[in-house]
């Protein structure tokens, strides 16, 4: 298969190797995502242009050759209401709190928005060291980030500003590059070739949740979860069963779509990025099911894997 994601081996490392754990922290929408898929040059994290896509800490490995750049990238934080979002501002703050270094992403197109200042004093609290990367400034004129430089200076003891485009890749090995000097000196944890510590499983899962969040756009109901109940693999074929699990039967019909023709449209699209990431033919079934209320109950969003 394409898809690195097992241990194979560890080159020798060099005299004076830095090794450490950077976490991509921001508000929802700001790209976090799409940053750490443009620095690893490969997807391992899924985009949609809708805040609270990220609902795990997604492992990335950056192997140089004096380095090893582990990211995690961690879903936007925000002042939560439901158990769901309550459990992701978690685990973007515990993600941040175990890392030696932390990126704090904001956007050019709207700098400094009040969730940004509330994610700032979040991360104060950790006292790590942090480094500012502006995102998006495909989407402004350059004289516009001179201001947003000098109120960055003002807000906070960032040891990097960084301007970049995670989109096209403008300032990124930029980033890479001015990371590196503030990682613990150690040998590599992870092998050369490996990018994420994703189970195939759950990347699955994610990408199908990709697709339904982009193909049903302002329709789509923000209470989605999909679980893979099946993964059977032969010579010729992987065969994949999953669960999409919504809130109510309105969400289900959404999901369905009319005559089943958007379900048919989730699983066509997923089955061919399975295909062509993981080398080989997919089976891919997929049902939906109401759990009703699930984002708002503790012990079911540990069934669902939340925990």
């Amino acid at each position: 298969m394409k898809r690195k994601i097992g241990q194979t081996g560890f080159s020798r490392p060099s005299p004076g190797c830095k090794c450490g754990y950077v976490a991509i922290a921001g508000r929802p929408n700001v790209g976090k995502s799409t940053l750490l898929n443009q620095i690893l040059s490969q997807k391992i994290a899924i985009i949609a242009d809708k805040p609270n896509t990220t609902r795990n800490r997604i492992l990335g490995v950056k192997t140089l050759k004096t380095a090893q750049l582990i990211f995690l990238d961690t879903p936007g934080i925000h002042e939560p209401k439901k158990e769901l979002n309550k459990y992701m501002v978690a685990q973007a703050l515990l993600a941040a709190a175990e890392s030696d270094l932390i990126y704090l992403v904001i956007s050019a197109d709207q700098p400094w928005h009040e969730l940004d200042l509330f994610t700032l004093e979040k991360l104060r609290e950790l006292d790590l060291p942090m480094v500012l990367v502006i995102n998006k400034i495909d989407l402004v004129e350059k004289s516009a980030l001179l201001p947003i430089i000098d109120r960055s200076q003002n807000l906070g003891p960032f040891r990097e500003l960084v301007p970049v485009s995670a989109l096209d890749g403008e300032g990124i090995e930029q980033l890479v590059q001015a990371t590196v000097p503030y990682l613990p000196e150690g040998v590599p944890l992870f092998p050369d070739d490996m990018t994420t510590d994703q189970a195939e499983k759950f990347w699955v899962s994610e990408l199908i949740r990709e697709k339904i969040i982009n193909l049903t756009h302002q329709e789509r109901p923000y209470a989605t979860a999909v679980k893979v109940e099946e993964w059977k693999e032969t010579e010729k074929l992987i065969v994949i069963r999953a669960i999409i699990y919504v809130e109510r039967d309105s969400q289900k019909g959404i999901i369905i779509g009319q005559a089943g023709q958007m379900i048919k449209k989730i699983g066509q699209q997923s089955r061919e990025e399975v295909e062509q990431i993981l080398g080989c033919k997919i089976f891919l079934e997929l049902m939906v099911k109401v759990y009703k209320d699930w984002t708002r109950d503790r012990d079911t969003l540990k069934r669902m894997g939340y925990e």
